[in-house]
């Protein structure tokens, strides 16, 4: 019993200086007074990284969508009514949306067409003109195929016209089933038997058929734009076709043949009288008492007088865009009545010239008027342009 109340002496002894030394690390003194020395901290050991592989959600390329703000096509039904009309919406939705994918991608066929043929024509008559332009002879055949050619491709360009139409009046029909799918929509939001699920699917279909509707309204605008602008294409080339036409059976760059076109007759005056005296104010209806925009004398084979043509009625055009244009054929009175008659016709038919002249610049003929006279005036037959 002494030796165990000796050992357990020891132990209680050790145990108090081990917390006196405890103390004196704690508080940085000794109870000797003399300064203990801090250790320095160990130190600290490099932070371990260690790697977390991605979720199954992550790895997922589909990013998966909140179903609060978008359509959820998987969304099972409530079996109540209300769900019942919403599977029935939902299909409509479906079909609504593939009616507008495949419109654009049938506009977007229909204009690669157009394209394809508006090319085909621009080729095809840039040939006609550029063979004309250095000289051909009159209803040559190669010109003449090759015109039933661009004839061949406008009609094509008129064929996707019809093609337009038929998109156009397709969309239409959709846009009468996207404006029932919005008002069925709202409609089953006061149905009776619902449930907040159902709600939730009906503002999804909703949104989405508003958004399907502005891509619908988009193709429409955009189908009309192209019908009206092709449309107004091939009516003007109808007309360049028509005076190509007539080009060719001429040998020459000219307008249609204005052969038929009656020329008024201009009322005699004193002008009409062998007399010199009363000219300065002949032709009082077919002047109009004012001076000639231009006057061309043929007084020599092959006169040139296109630029100067082109050059006055452009700027006349430019003061007065709705100017219409008189052409008077002016033939020499003086010689026997079988050399008036000859100076007349050739001077009609040197009327009917500078008309092609202008057509062939792209003057409306509605907006040039013939006629013809006789002066003593003159020594050679002349053509005179009055500005109305």
């Amino acid at each position: 019993m002494s030796i165990r109340a000796s050992h357990c002496a020891i132990l209680a002894t050790a145990l108090l200086l081990g917390g006196c030394a405890y103390a004196d690390d704690l508080f940085g003194t000794n109870w000797s007074g003399e300064h203990s020395t801090v250790a320095a901290a160990p130190p600290q050991q490099q932070a371990t990284t260690y790697s977390i592989p991605p979720s199954q959600a992550e790895l997922n390329p589909q990013p998966t969508n909140s179903p609060s703000s978008t359509y959820d096509n998987s969304s099972a039904p409530t079996n109540t009514i209300v769900s019942q009309k919403v599977q029935s919406l939902r299909g409509d939705l479906q079909r609504l949306k593939g009616n507008v994918a495949q419109r654009e991608q049938e506009l977007a066929a229909a204009r690669a067409s157009v394209q394809r043929d508006s090319q085909a024509y621009f080729d095809t008559v840039a040939r006609i003109n550029s063979r004309l332009q250095t000289g051909t002879t009159p209803g040559n055949p190669n010109l003449v195929a090759a015109w039933n050619q661009a004839q061949t491709s406008l009609d094509r360009i008129n064929g996707d016209i019809g093609q337009l139409n038929r998109i156009s009046t397709q969309a239409a029909a959709d846009s009468s089933l996207a404006s029932y799918l919005t008002n069925a929509t709202q409609a089953a939001f006061s149905l009776q038997g619902a449930v907040e699920e159902d709600h939730r699917q009906l503002t999804a279909i909703q949104t989405d058929t508003d958004a399907t509707t502005v891509k619908l309204d988009a193709l429409l605008n955009s189908v009309s734009d192209e019908i009206a602008r092709q449309s107004n294409y091939v009516a003007n080339e109808r007309d360049n076709l028509v005076t190509l036409s007539q080009a060719i059976k001429n040998g020459r760059l000219f307008g249609p043949s204005l052969a038929s076109r009656a020329f008024a007759s201009a009322p005699v005056t004193r002008s009409n009288l062998p007399t010199r005296h009363a000219e300065a104010t002949a032709h009082p209806a077919a002047t109009g008492g004012n001076h000639p925009l231009v006057v061309i004398r043929f007084d020599r084979p092959n006169v040139s007088y296109e630029e100067a043509l082109y050059t006055a009625v452009s700027r006349a055009l430019e003061r007065k865009p709705s100017a219409t244009f008189e052409l008077v054929a002016v033939a020499p009175s003086a010689g026997t009545a079988a050399q008036v008659a000859v100076n007349s016709n050739a001077s009609k038919h040197n009327a009917e010239d500078v008309m092609r002249s202008l057509t062939n610049m792209g003057l409306p003929a509605d907006r040039v008027t013939l006629s013809a006279t006789t002066s003593a005036d003159v020594q050679s037959n002349e053509v005179r342009i009055y500005v109305r």
